[in-house]
């Protein structure tokens, strides 16, 4: 998230550093995903998600297509495996209506097997707007966008510290050898450490910083050719998505994530939860077989909300809340974050500039006017000449730009 930030902050002119406490950017929640670009069909009505979902899906494409990233629109099929669960595709049609989502239609069983005949299933929703996008690929050319336009990323370069001095901030930076930057923003793009950023930032208020759960999620890849073209999803769960079929764009098939709330950080995948996927497959691909399952890789969601309890939305925190002039805290980009990517990045440049207040679910202020910027006046402010910095953003700027 803090590429496609620092990205958008560039191409605005502005001066940007990126911290990254890493060798390489954008090798942890980003680089351990599906890579599946979402159409944006499981989110509440006027959630954030929903909407930088929706919007950030056709930015995606469009970015795709001009800077030849590799990517492939190949539709998602949500299968009802028994009767019981035609309920959810009808609730998940009248949600994707709502959300603007793209085409979405109703399969019955003999039409979704016409499209994928090793599929077993009572009814389907065929969402043609789902796709897969190499997602390496897209950071690299966020990347270079950025660099291009005057970014500098600095790795292996942890952020320390910030205290927060009226017109700016003095971010300590390093390990053996600190140093302190003077940054007049500072963006909180940290993925996995954001609550860590947040509470090292003095004056910010503890209460707002939610509270972080982990949560993993554990990757098989199928020996063999792919049995579909398309994406299968089971009907999801009230804790998740459920074990679902993808590709990646060399078209290999592989099946995940699960779900299981972990307290460290830990990328092993347990070869023995091939039993468990197999369970969860046969529903949907009978012929599945346990023998054919290789692990293959694992990623952490960095969720917002305990076990057990009702999704939470992004939360993208501006100066509103916490009163801090220059801060923006980004908490639980989860899925559906890369499809969202260049969506969200547009809406963080919005909160630097002071223009708009970005809250959670229903009743926020963006539910009114995104994508569509508000019409009231400008507070009559300046930039002075000031810098941006992020643990994953910096920039400055001269008077009357």
């Amino acid at each position: 998230m803090g590429i496609a930030v620092a990205r958008q902050l560039a191409l605005a002119k502005r001066e940007v550093v990126v911290l990254e406490a890493a060798d390489t950017v954008g090798s942890a929640t980003s680089a351990r995903s599906s890579e599946v670009i979402h159409a944006g069909i499981y989110y509440p009505k006027n959630s954030l998600k929903a909407a930088l979902c929706v919007r950030g899906r056709r930015l995606l494409y469009q970015y795709c297509a001009e800077k030849k990233i590799p990517h492939r629109e190949v539709g998602k099929l949500i299968v009802a495996t028994e009767d019981a669960e035609m309920a959810i595709l009808h609730d998940l049609h009248a949600r994707a209506v709502a959300n603007a989502a793209g085409k979405v239609e109703f399969l019955t069983a003999a039409e979704a097997q016409k499209l994928e005949p090793a599929l077993r299933c009572v009814g389907a929703l065929h969402v043609h707007s789902t796709g897969i996008v190499d997602s390496r690929a897209l950071m690299l050319a966020m990347q270079s966008d950025a660099e291009a336009a005057g970014a500098t990323f600095v790795l292996r370069t942890p952020f320390r510290s910030a205290r927060a001095m009226g017109a700016h901030f003095e971010v300590t930076v390093g390990v053996t050898t600190q140093s302190v930057l003077r940054s007049s923003v500072l963006v909180n793009a940290a993925g996995l450490n954001a609550q860590s950023v947040a509470d090292r930032i003095p004056r910010m208020q503890k209460s707002l910083i939610p509270r972080r759960y982990l949560n993993k999620g554990q990757y098989f890849s199928l020996a063999g050719a792919a049995p579909f073209q398309r994406l299968v999803y089971p009907t999801p769960r009230s804790d998740g998505l459920g074990i679902h079929y993808t590709l990646d764009m060399a078209c290999k098939a592989r099946f995940g994530p699960d779900d299981e709330w972990v307290d460290e950080i830990d990328y092993t995948v347990d070869a023995a939860r091939a039993k468990v996927f197999c369970a969860a497959i046969k529903r949907y691909y009978p012929d599945i077989k346990e023998s054919a399952l290789k692990p293959a890789f694992a990623g952490i969601r960095p969720k917002i909300q305990a076990p057990g309890a009702p999704p939470a939305d992004f939360m993208l925190q501006g100066r509103a809340p916490h009163g801090i002039r220059g801060l923006v805290n980004l908490f639980g980009i989860e899925s559906p974050g890369l499809t969202a990517a260049l969506a969200i990045a547009g809406a963080v440049v919005t909160l630097v500039k002071g223009c708009a207040r970005f809250s959670s679910p229903s009743g926020s202020p963006l539910c009114s006017y995104w994508p569509r910027m508000p019409t009231r006046p400008r507070p009559r402010t300046t930039n002075r000449c000031c810098r941006w910095a992020t643990p994953c953003v910096g920039d400055r700027t001269t008077r009357g730009k």
